[in-house]
């Protein structure tokens, strides 16, 4: 069968649409608070709501905040990276700093799109994070991924100012179904 992005896409909102079970009596992912997915450089997108939640926490202005933590690549703001690399919040052996604050792309982790629609992308997930169970099939995966975004509310707010590993809509069950 030819890949097309259409059959992928069906692909997925047809997995999305069905109950959640791994088929293993477990989740699909487990946070171990590792830390892995801190590690890196860059690419922690901070959105208008995410900057007033970690504004709050850290009880900073956004002006201050930015001048602290963050920086303004690619027409949206992003938290910096240690010079070791890694994210300015997490500190290793206690984990992140503002955890209850995190933005949601810290949220939504493992749950990226690339994860969602590429069963390779998931793979080489799943070889990276220790939270992500071993014996976990795509399709669960994103099942229970869609299902978790939602329940957690990362799947409404697309603006411009949104990380593109969130942007999901499309991958969404119809509700009309």
């Amino acid at each position: 069968m030819k890949y097309t992005p259409e059959k992928e896409e069906r692909k997925i909102k047809d997995a999305a649409a069905r109950p959640v079970s791994t088929g293993q009596g477990q989740s699909a992912f487990d946070c171990r608070m590792c830390g892995h997915c801190c590690e890196g450089r860059g690419g922690i997108v901070v959105d208008d709501a995410d900057l007033a939640r970690l504004c709050a926490h850290l009880a900073l202005d956004a002006a201050e905040f930015e001048r602290r933590w963050a920086e303004r690549r690619g027409g949206k703001l992003q938290l910096r990276s240690l010079e070791r690399g890694g994210c300015v919040f997490f500190v290793p052996g206690e984990g992140c700093s503002v955890h209850e604050a995190k933005p949601d792309i810290c949220r939504a982790w493992p749950y990226f799109r690339g994860n969602l629609i590429d069963s390779e992308s998931f793979a080489l997930a799943k070889d990276f994070c220790p939270g992500i169970s071993p014996v976990q099939e795509h399709a669960d995966f994103v099942r229970e991924g869609i299902a978790y975004l939602q329940k957690q509310g990362l799947t409404g707010h697309m603006g411009k100012d949104r990380a593109n590993a969130l942007r999901i809509k499309d991958l969404l069950p119809d509700p009309e179904k």
